[in-house]
């Protein structure tokens, strides 16, 4: 028996431990969807035979062979019995017959060579991925029935009446409801009849407060007509009010301006004495900037030198790490050359050891036998002696 797939192990889990019958009929279904497998990729094999041939062996590959030819000569003679008259429809039926036994001999020659060979086979659905779909269908459908036929099998009588009894159950449970719908839809019909009266009242209602809106409209024209007119009264007397303010507020505006000359007159003398004292602190500023200047550039300078020195030493330090990873990589290739001999070395001291202990009891197997070879031959030699002197006696 070959290696079970997580299928069949899963089947047989579940199985009882009574069913063996079930068991078998469930190993010939798998069975069956393995050969169907197998023959739907025969054409694909065919159509690449070129690629597949040494994968194949000559055996195989003759027998795909014979079955193209057989296939297009199936092919052939179904074309023909279309295009001619029906005078020779019993012949051609005839040979239609004998060539799809003998194709179907060549079907079944082809799978058992292929299963003969389970790696074969299984390299064959890794490189052969396309299928034709009607067989992928009937392998569809074919799996469906092994596992409605499982269903059936892992399914007890009592089971069985279970299942009708709560079909039934469903099946009136599903009237009744079917009852309740139709009571609901009747209570709905009903619902939406009166929501439509009450539609038509506020209809209704909604025509009354319209006609009140446009009273309504007709009485705040009016009143926004009173309102405009008050406005404009009060605009008036703002106006004249505020024309009061401004000739108040010009007043104000000359007196000030008066007061203004006299603090300008007043406050020029202590503004000269601020605008010297600016001029010397500018001077003094434009000093301490010039020798700041001074400053970094002498700063400058140093730092640039200083920068020269640390590019310099960078420049050094990169040629060093360079030279420091070469000898690192050097010291690491020589370190695993340094593991492999000593790993040879244990090697060869295990083979060593091996050989020693196999010499040592080969050696000792030999001397045992030489013993027992010696102790034999001097047994043998002491029965001959006894069994002449018995001879002389009589």
């Amino acid at each position: 028996k070959g290696m079970e797939t997580p299928e069949k192990a899963t089947i047989t889990r579940q199985l009882k431990p009574d069913s063996i019958e079930t068991e078998r009929i469930i190993t010939v279904l798998d069975e069956t969807i393995a050969k169907l497998e197998l023959s739907s990729l025969i054409p694909c094999i065919i159509d690449s035979l070129d690629r597949f041939a040494d994968m194949l062996g000559p055996e195989i590959t003759n027998n795909l062979i014979e079955h193209q030819k057989l296939s297009k000569e199936m092919e052939r003679l179904l074309s023909s019995s279309e295009e001619h008259d029906t005078m020779r429809a019993e012949e051609q039926q005839g040979c239609l017959c004998l060539l799809e036994q003998r194709l179907k001999c060549s079907v079944r020659n082809v799978l058992r060579l292929l299963l003969a060979n389970p790696l074969l086979c299984q390299a064959l659905k890794y490189e052969v991925w396309e299928r034709e779909s009607p067989a992928e269908e009937f392998i569809k459908a074919f799996g469906e029935f092994r596992n409605f036929m499982l269903e059936r099998l892992l399914t007890s009588p009592m089971e069985e009446e279970e299942k009708i009894q709560f079909m039934e159950d469903m099946s009136l449970q599903i009237k009744k409801n079917a009852e309740v719908i139709t009571a609901l839809q009747a209570e709905l019909a009903a619902a939406i009849r009166t929501q439509e009266e009450e539609i038509h009242k506020k209809d209704n209602v909604i025509k009354d407060l319209k006609t009140s809106m446009q009273d309504l409209t007709k009485d705040c024209k009016a009143s926004i007509q009173h309102i405009k007119q008050e406005a404009e009264k009060q605009q008036e007397e703002e106006l004249q009010a505020s024309q009061g303010r401004c000739a108040r507020l010009q007043q104000d505006i000359q007196q000030l301006g008066a007061q203004l000359d006299a603090l300008v007159v007043e406050h020029r003398v202590p503004e000269l004495a601020l605008r010297k004292r600016k001029c010397r602190m500018e001077m003094e500023i434009v000093n301490w900037i010039q020798k700041y200047d001074a400053d970094m550039e002498e700063k400058q300078a140093e730092y640039e030198e200083v920068h020269a020195a640390y590019t310099e030493e960078k420049n050094q330090l990169s040629l060093l790490m360079e030279k420091r990873a070469v000898l690192l990589q050097e010291y690491s290739q020589i370190e695993e050359e340094r593991r492999i001999q000593e790993e040879k070395k244990e090697q060869a001291l295990k083979e060593l050891n091996t050989l020693t202990l196999a010499a040592t009891r080969i050696q000792a197997f030999w001397r045992g036998y030489l013993i027992r070879s010696l102790y034999k031959s001097k047994i043998k030699k002491k029965k001959k002696g006894k069994g002449k002197g018995k001879k002389t006696k009589k």
